[in-house]
């Protein structure tokens, strides 16, 4: 299994191929689309994130101790965002979610290519995911 910074690395070099941002986005949306759809009852108030302008809903299941994210938006950039969320943090413990440094957003450049509100959008969908992990790691105690 690889660690959060493997994937991360792994992200990195498949970005760093495309010089375009429009490449960069078309890539974003195809992770998107490659996400299963939640089921119909799970896109509810409880699993939407606050702070985000497109709708996202985000579900956490643990298992063994280790954490998976599903989620979906309305938004085809945002779903993106959110696939590349789950692809780092899903199937890790809530420490090393917690203890994670999430260095790809800077190093693929998506911090400064993204609007104020999508990363506003980032920043809610991460704090998201940190809660859950917190939760989980509280429950576990």
């Amino acid at each position: 299994m690889l660690t959060i910074n493997e994937i991360q690395d792994e992200i990195i070099a498949e970005f760093s191929e495309l010089d375009d941002w429009m490449d960069r986005y078309q890539l974003l949306i195809d992770m998107g689309s490659e996400q299963e759809p939640l089921p119909e009852k799970e896109k509810n108030e409880s699993n939407l994130i606050d702070g985000c302008q497109s709708r996202v809903w985000l579900v956490c299941d643990e298992h063994d101790g280790v954490l998976t994210f599903r989620a979906e938006s309305d938004a085809l950039i945002v779903k993106g965002i959110v696939s590349l969320l789950i692809k780092v943090l899903s199937g890790h413990t809530a420490q090393e979610i917690l203890d994670a440094d999430l260095y790809f957003i800077k190093e693929i450049g998506l911090a400064e290519h993204l609007s104020p509100t999508r990363s506003n959008g980032l920043l809610a969908m991460l704090k998201q995911m940190r809660m859950y992990a917190l939760v989980y790691q509280s429950k576990n105690k």
